[in-house]
């Protein structure tokens, strides 16, 4: 199985790259770019969701992220490669600070915590005017310039969002199978006996929040550069709802549940925005009915199906092996 999930892997990436080039469809390659964008912060939340803690600051993080880009590169004319590495870098800074603080706190104070702490954020973003623009923003964002060549179209735009999603998610899947996926892994399941162990729980619960704040800071970066406007109102309590939305149904428990939530969930409000006011409905029906019938997900529901397939092929070969021993 494992050629084939490699080939499968491989046409799927091929195809993701290829596809805008072969459908003149600007608004469909829009909500590609958005579908990848909504990866990579999926993949973000996902990481506070391994360690068992869900944050409602991602969004904020994302617009410290999308201003901290703007910043350096209008007011101090920096080249964007740097400052889209520092943007990600003064997000993860930020994490470090307020993580000893916060993460001490668990449950729904943490979750409390991190939901004053992304309002007091977007606050500073509205009446910092001075420095971030108040209500109005900050307009005329450029267009980035990587290697000499400015990326000002959509496929551009597309592109450079597939591949901070695809960077993303192997450097998640590397992380999660690697030994110190295991430690956070087993600080969820049963702290107390990783703490017995001689584990300090504190510093893996900080490196992971500081990785997630990294992802989500880049992201917004793409974003802001992206929309060339960037205000408070896109970087508030919604944002970080949607991802933990988008890691519920397409399931927790795997960086590919990131993938499959937002293949399923962003695209939703552009193709449904003739009926906006249904919006908030829909996904409302969809979370509680993937919470009632797939608790697990998309992803614990292909888990199940192809379980399935390996134990009749397992009891196949049992019989065929009992038939011909008779």
């Amino acid at each position: 199985m494992k050629p084939l999930k490699i080939i499968i892997t491989a046409a799927a990436i091929l195809t993701s790259a290829v596809w805008p080039f072969l459908v003149d469809a600007p608004f469909f390659v829009h909500i590609g770019f958005m579908v990848c964008l909504y990866i990579t912060l999926g993949l973000s939340m996902n990481l506070m969701l391994r360690i068992g803690q869900l944050s409602l600051a991602h969004g904020a993080l994302m617009g410290l992220g999308a201003y901290s880009s703007a910043l350096l590169v209008m007011r101090l004319h920096l080249p964007f490669a740097v400052a889209f590495l520092c943007a990600g870098l003064i997000v993860a800074l930020v994490a470090l600070l307020i993580g000893p603080v916060f993460l001490r706190i668990k449950d729904v104070y943490f979750v409390l915590l991190t939901f004053a702490f992304g309002e007091i954020v977007v606050l500073l973003f509205i009446q910092w005017v001075g420095l971030f623009g108040g209500s109005n923003g900050l307009p005329g964002v450029p267009p980035p310039a990587l290697f000499g060549h400015s990326i000002q179209t959509k496929v551009g735009f597309y592109l450079f969002a597939l591949a901070l999603a695809l960077l993303s998610y192997t450097a998640v899947r590397i992380l999660y199978r690697s030994e110190f996926g295991a430690v956070i892994r087993s600080l969820d399941e049963n702290e107390e006996l990783t703490r017995s162990i001689g584990v300090d729980a504190l510093r893996y619960r900080l490196a992971t929040f500081c990785f997630s704040s990294f992802l989500a800071g880049l992201a917004g970066c793409v974003y802001g550069h992206y929309l060339t406007l960037i205000t408070p109102d896109d970087y508030g309590f919604w944002t970080p709802v949607n991802l933990v939305v988008i890691n519920v149904i397409g399931g927790m428990a795997s960086p590919s549940g990131a993938v499959l939530g937002a293949l399923l969930l962003v695209p939703l409000p552009e193709l449904l925005r003739d009926a906006k006011q249904y919006q908030v409905l829909l996904y409302g029906l969809l979370l509680i009915g993937f919470l009632l019938f797939l608790p697990e997900g998309i992803h614990g529901l292909y888990l199940k199906i192809v379980n399935r397939f390996k134990g009749v092929r397992v009891l196949e070969q049992f019989e065929r092996v009992k038939g011909s021993g008779g």
